[in-house]
């Protein structure tokens, strides 16, 4: 499986590609589906990396404290 960046990287060059005025229409359409199965799976990443980050930075100071669910809890006073 390829790493976040790599895709990030051919998610990138599809965008590069698109703007291509040469390229055919059934070619366009392969890289852009291409494309659109990239960002869902890098969205999907970010998204679990965004749950691990919350639970890392809210982990209680001691074992009877109960965790923080928000992520900058002091911004909502």
């Amino acid at each position: 499986m390829k790493s976040f960046e790599e895709k990030l990287n051919r998610l990138e060059a599809i965008s590069e590609e698109m703007k291509d005025e040469d390229l055919p229409i059934d070619k366009s359409m392969q890289i852009f589906e291409e494309g659109i199965k990239i960002a869902k799976t890098l969205q999907k990443e970010l998204d679990k990396m965004e749950r691990r980050v919350e639970v890392l930075v809210n982990q209680p100071d001691t074992p009877d404290e109960k965790p923080v669910l928000e992520l900058f809890p002091e911004l909502d006073k």
